[in-house]
């Protein structure tokens, strides 16, 4: 299948749920959503679709390339301004349109508002459950991110060493991530050593890597848009210490569990509950505060969410690709995250990210 026709069943996907919104047409402007509907890539734009128009605003940056990158959807010159947005719309005939909620800044809402005869309708939700199961063409694109990550993750062992700082690691990762082939970082590569690893989300910074340190690395590529995420936890000496071995085989055999029992159909909450109860059995229901992973694709953190939070009625479907990254983390002490990008199938969870998992790093 074309990529045309792709981007065309995909305005036609949008304009069948026009009726269920309540609205003549939907304004398009996050860049993940923008990119999936139009496939114009620019960082400056708006989308507008109603049941018989798709139209593209963009500045005279852009205008060009959004002829060439999105030939579906009809070109207006937008200079952003009051007048032109007027105009736009005006062109689009619709009187109701819907906003993404999600996105739009109180500042854009209130020119919106300035705008006549039209009426705004907020939408929490609008591409993003069409966006849920990947395309063929998508998978291949995180597949090619995934392999890119998984070459880069396997030099970590030897990239990594005492006396380095995390900044200089992360560094060293994003240079070797370019030249693998990544168009662009799918985020800021995380390094984290020692106490800093009990920190989900650490920033790396000046501290420098220990003897008996424990190591996480979470880093992803971006190919083709499309992205990629993967964690890898190391122990910095020639041999783990116990209690560092024990809490990674738990880690590991909780994500382990998860690709053996998760299956379509099943709700979110039940996925994640796989890898928690286990973790809780273990003692460390307080050292596993964050959900056990989430949808990406064009954007790094998409649906669904995997989370004891989420609604019962939601369940994950063949299609889907998410992360499944079980983790411990215990304060002045330091944590442990596996992390794999998967794929569900009819038959069940399939790793996309196959880096092997070795928790030692042996000291130069």
């Amino acid at each position: 299948m074309g990529q045309h026709t792709i981007f065309q069943e995909r305005i036609t996907a949008v304009r069948q749920k026009l009726n269920e919104w309540e609205v003549d047409g939907v304004l398009v402007t996050s860049p993940a959503n923008r990119r999936w509907l139009s496939g114009f890539t620019g960082s400056n734009g708006q989308l507008l679709v109603t049941a018989n128009k798709a139209l593209i605003a963009t500045d005279f940056r852009y205008y060009a390339q959004a002829g060439r990158e999105a030939p579906d959807f009809a070109l207006f010159k937008h200079q952003r301004t009051l007048a032109d947005t007027q105009d736009f719309l005006a062109e689009s005939g619709a009187k109701t349109v819907g906003l993404e909620a999600k996105y739009v800044t109180l500042a854009s809402m209130i020119e919106l508002e300035e705008v006549k005869g039209v009426t705004w309708k907020p939408l929490l939700l609008t591409l993003e459950p069409l966006r849920l199961r990947k395309t063929a063409v998508e998978v291949k694109a995180i597949q090619e991110a995934c392999a890119i990550t998984d070459d880069v993750m396997a030099q970590v062992p030897h990239i990594a060493r005492a006396g380095m700082s995390e900044r200089e690691v992360a560094w060293e990762l994003e240079k070797t991530l370019r030249q693998a082939g990544a168009e662009a970082l799918a985020f800021d590569i995380l390094v984290a050593s020692g106490p800093n690893s009990a920190l989900p989300h650490h920033h790396p910074g000046e501290r420098c890597l220990q003897a008996g340190d424990p190591l996480i690395v979470d880093m992803g590529a971006q190919v083709d848009g499309y992205k990629s995420d993967m964690t890898r936890s190391f122990y910095l000496g020639a041999k783990a210490s116990v209690h560092y071995f024990e809490l990674y085989q738990l880690v590991l055999r909780a994500q382990t569990a998860v690709f053996q029992n998760a299956k379509p159909g099943m709700s979110l909450k039940a996925v994640d509950a796989i890898a928690r109860n286990m973790l809780d059995r273990a003692g460390h229901a307080d050292h596993f505060g964050h959900g056990l992973g989430h949808g990406l694709g064009l954007g790094i953190h998409e649906d669904p969410l995997l989370s004891p939070r989420a609604s019962d009625e939601d369940t994950i479907e063949v299609g889907t690709i998410v992360t499944i990254e079980p983790g411990c983390y215990l304060p002045d002490w330091g944590g442990i995250r596996l992390e794999e990008t998967a794929l569900m199938t009819d038959a069940g969870l399939v790793p996309l990210t196959h880096c092997p998992k070795v928790p030692g790093i042996a000291m130069k």
